[in-house]
């Protein structure tokens, strides 16, 4: 079992996450009563370390994955590094069921993003790729975050990092696709926060294996993975 450690600063932090899984690495906070946001919004929950881990988990990953309604809420901008890492500055990737995208998004016009959305959408809402975005469409009438996934890692974005919200990592998660969970518990209180409308659910709970537990200024970062598949021993006859 891993014992709790104090970490001094970012640099010694994000050493803890410096090698992402092949697959969907989930990032999230929660506040110390497990609510995901607060007045609509996880930045409030944060302070500037964990805002810059954010930062620094985006330079391990080939593409960052959200919920429009996150991207909205936070005002998603261009990705910003501390300095680049080995897989360039990841394009984001925005679930939408209707192309409704935060202008702000697009505000470095050398960084094209991906819209993921449905054929229904993109015939409905005359959505098509451009010099701003890429369309990616994953399922008639609602998005298949199965499709989506399957289609990001045949582009060659294998590392796939999830920002949320709630209701995306509910997809992820009852698809069975989250290989790793990066959680930061927040030192907050902050009461019943109704956040994305979940309803996607497995059929028993998925057991993770513990990674970490580090603090730093009351705050707690923990990371789970998923257990190593251990084959069965071939059957002797």
């Amino acid at each position: 079992m891993p014992q709790l450690r104090v970490v001094a600063d970012l640099a010694e932090l994000t050493g803890f996450y410096a090698t992402p899984p092949s697959g969907v690495r989930a990032n999230m906070i929660f506040s110390a009563d497990g609510a995901a946001a607060f007045a609509g919004r996880a930045g409030p929950l944060s302070d500037p370390l964990d805002q810059a881990l954010l930062r620094e988990l985006r330079r391990f990953a080939d593409v960052v994955l959200v919920g429009a309604g996150t991207a909205r809420a936070e005002q998603y901008g261009p990705v910003r590094l501390r300095e680049p890492g080995a897989r360039g500055i990841p394009p984001i990737a925005v679930v939408s069921g209707t192309g409704a995208l935060p202008d702000s998004l697009f505000a470095d016009p050398a960084q094209r993003h991906i819209l993921v959305t449905t054929e229904r959408a993109v015939e409905q809402y005359r959505l098509a790729p451009d010099e701003r975005r890429d369309v990616l469409v994953a399922g008639s009438d609602t998005v298949d975050v199965g499709a989506a996934v399957t289609e990001l890692r045949r582009r060659g974005l294998n590392h796939i990092l999830c920002e949320g919200g709630p209701t995306l990592l509910d997809e992820i998660t009852a698809a069975d696709l989250l290989d790793e969970l990066c959680v930061t518990i927040s030192p907050t209180l902050a009461g019943i926060q109704a956040v994305g409308h979940g309803g996607a659910a497995l059929q028993t709970p998925r057991s993770m294996v513990l990674d970490h537990v580090l603090t730093h200024a009351d705050y707690l970062y923990v990371k789970y993975s998923r257990p190593p598949v251990i084959a069965s021993p071939p059957t002797v006859r």
